[in-house]
């Protein structure tokens, strides 16, 4: 099932389920997706493509949720929590940081990295194999330790 048959399957679901908010957050995915195709001018993305919107898509649920956090809105900090817990679960399962950590060592040693001024090979390098199971700040740490 494509993510998209995904999608209105869902949705349907939470239409009879009367979940409100749930529906909302989903039909904002799909905009997206869907607007994302037509900007490509294409009929359908490719499941790198819509990996890449949904991630997109928590990060930017991400970062407003730690700006309403600051400011003391807590209203919408709730609102964007619930947002983001329904946006992950299309997204595939997340990398525990064990395994981030050994993904990092191993792609050091692949690209030959010595020092933090090789940080640009090794972000290049691995954020290709952990798309859209890792975040890329945590990505980003955890290659900084690693060639500290």
């Amino acid at each position: 099932m494509s993510l998209l048959e995904r999608l209105n399957s869902d949705m349907k679901q939470a239409m009879k389920n009367k979940e409100k908010d749930k529906l909302t957050t989903i039909r904002m995915v799909k905009a997206s997706l869907q607007n994302e195709a037509i900007k490509l001018g294409t009929k359908e993305l490719s499941d790198e493509a819509e990996l890449t919107i949904l991630s997109r898509e928590v990060k930017q649920r991400k970062e407003s949720l730690h700006e309403f956090d600051k400011a003391g809105r807590q209203d919408l900090v709730d609102k964007l929590r619930a947002e983001l817990a329904i946006v992950e679960l299309y997204l595939p399962k997340q990398l525990s940081e064990e395994e981030l950590s050994e993904i990092v060592k191993e792609t050091i040693s692949e690209v030959g990295a010595k020092s933090k001024a090789d940080m640009g090979k090794v972000m290049a390098a691995i954020m290709p194999k952990v798309k859209g199971k890792a975040d890329g700040s945590l990505v980003n740490k955890f290659v900084q330790q690693h060639l500290s």
